[in-house]
């Protein structure tokens, strides 16, 4: 998950996986030829096919792959790793690779893993990601300057094994290697194309069950045909998948019911039409929507305001989520429970729910009379009798005008003195102010990367770009460390660390989460095998196909 990043850049690689739309009246006619193909829409069109320089891989986590795949309920299978084995002490992985090529029939070889991990933390090559190698050996030296990208701890003893060396044991290690992230790529392809490496489908070669084909870069229409030099071809049934931009939900419920696509995302008005109806589905996603505080405002009373623990708990207990997600949103969309996201990772010894055991009372639970005694209080503190506070959100985001305009009127009526300026802005220029600490609140969300609960964690240390706001506390720090070094490979231990982390963040409401995505669809019934997954690669088509 990313992991992060991407504040929204999360949200967007999600939907851009989601959806689908034909390719036009006379394909879509034309489906009986060639039964194996899917037609599907895309919010947006494809931003890079570099996995170097990817900020998300919901659509390409199809055409590359790494040591391992995501399978069903996002469990670790086959990849380009026929086999695994790590030291005792959990710091040497080593990976024998099966009999692989790439899509031009090219070889793919250890060297191909050293090479594209050597590149993308290259600091010419600016990879929006590069922090998910923090705990490999030298990564972290690498990210800040002070050691060469040709240092990190990998290595290719022969063409079929990559070791891998860590600086501490890594739990969630395994799940990190299947994002496609961590693959290889062919040097000899990417000194071949120069410059215009990744910037057309054919500028590309793949190690995905499927190719791109018809991307020219901008375009709005491109197609995954069949990779037939992929090592496990014999279980990929879909010929093609078509897709096309189409951003209008209106217009993609329109060409579903004229059999042009088979499967489209739902309003929330939608919904309401075609809950009952049975080719509905919904999908959740491990992506939490938050306010952020800026504890380092440039207005002094803002600030004071920001860094006020009463205030921030007001704020959150003013909320009703359960309006918000069954009423105003109505999609399926969850309350959370807390700063990480449900159903993504499970307690090593009990098998519950990290979201259930992070719950901490009267935080993020809708209680307007205590709110208002926060309230009161946290103004008394910093010797206000009011707030104007502007809230920076994403104008391009699908529910971003609903829930800014619900937190401006909850608010108001709530919390006396309250007034909150919106500020909807392309998500862009609301990640830029947002990292350039232009905001009091900024309504933004993360969605996980690998099924751990780090994946949201890591994004609160102090010492993390994805922490716009500047929160920091000590303790925080040492449990997420110590989650990460000390206790890195006794799973129990590490898991109360993340526990106790995490309950210092709600505590606290270092971040106030305000609903976990969950998003409706409309799919085909004679549509079957598509793998979703709640974190990571959101979208998995290799076992797709159509009855």
């Amino acid at each position: 998950m990313k992991k992060i990043h991407k504040i929204l850049v999360t949200i967007f690689a999600a939907l851009l996986v989601m959806v689908l739309a034909a390719c036009g009246k006379n394909d879509a006619n034309n489906k009986g030829d060639n039964k194996q193909q899917l037609y599907l829409s895309a919010t947006a069109p494809l931003d890079t096919i570099d996995i170097s320089k990817s900020t998300g891989y919901g659509q390409t986590g199809n055409v590359f792959e790494s040591f391992y795949r995501l399978g069903n309920k996002g469990k670790v299978t086959a990849g380009l790793a026929k086999s695994s084995s790590v030291s005792d002490d959990g710091l040497k992985w080593t990976f024998k690779l099966r009999d692989a090529k790439w899509s031009n029939g090219d070889q793919i070889t250890a060297d191909d893993f050293v090479y594209s991990w050597r590149r993308t933390l290259d600091p010419k090559t600016k990879s929006p990601y590069s922090y998910l190698f923090s705990g490999i050996k030298n990564a972290n030296k690498i990210i800040d300057g002070k050691a060469k990208s040709d240092s990190i701890g990998i290595s290719a003893p022969d063409k079929k094994t990559v070791v891998i060396e860590l600086e501490k044991p890594m739990a969630y290690f395994k799940t990190l290697m299947a994002y496609p992230l961590f693959g290889p790529q062919n040097e000899k392809v990417v000194n071949k194309y120069g410059k215009k490496y990744g910037t057309k489908s054919e500028y590309m070669v793949y190690s995905g069950p499927f190719k791109i084909k018809d991307w020219t870069g901008t375009g709005n229409k491109w197609k995954f045909t069949k990779n037939n030099n992929y090592w496990d071809k014999k279980v990929v049934k879909l010929d093609k998948i078509n897709f096309t931009v189409v951003s209008n939900p209106t217009t993609g419920q329109e060409l579903y019911q004229q059999d042009k696509l088979d499967l489209t995302p739902l309003t929330s008005q939608q919904v309401k039409n075609f809950k009952k109806d049975k080719e509905f589905k919904q999908y959740p996603y491990s992506l939490v929507t938050y306010i952020k505080y800026n504890f380092n405002d440039p207005d002094e009373t803002n600030r004071k305001a920001m860094n006020n623990k009463n205030i921030r708990l007001a704020m959150s207990l003013a909320i009703d989520r359960d309006v918000l997600t069954k009423k105003i949103l109505g999609d399926g969309s969850e309350t959370p429970k807390g700063f990480v996201a449900s159903n993504l990772a499970q307690d090593p010894k009990t098998g519950q729910d990290f979201a259930d055991q992070q719950y901490v009372k009267n935080t993020v639970d809708s209680n307007t009379k205590l709110a208002k005694q926060y309230w009161d209080k946290g103004l008394e503190e910093i010797g206000e009798k009011g707030l104007k506070l502007t809230l920076l959100a994403n104008n391009d985001d699908a529910n971003g005008k609903q829930i800014s305009e619900y937190l401006q009127s909850r608010y108001h009526k709530i919390l006396p003195g309250l007034d909150i300026e919106i500020r909807d802005i392309p998500t862009h220029s609301a990640t830029q102010r947002a990292a350039d600490g232009d905001f009091d609140l900024y309504l933004s969300g993360w969605g996980g990367d690998f099924s751990d609960p780090i994946t949201f964690l890591q994004t609160a240390t102090s010492d993390t770009s994805y922490n716009q706001g500047k929160y920091s506390n000590k303790k925080y720090d040492e449990l997420v460390a110590r989650a990460q070094n000390e206790d890195a490979n006794d799973e129990n231990k590490r898991w109360q660390d993340l526990i106790e982390a995490t309950k210092i963040l709600n505590s606290e409401q270092a971040m106030t989460p305000v609903y976990q995505q969950v998003t409706a669809y409309l799919q085909k019934s004679d549509v079957k095998g598509i793998i979703h997954n709640t974190a990571g690669t959101q979208w998995s088509y290799k076992y797709a196909h159509k009855d």
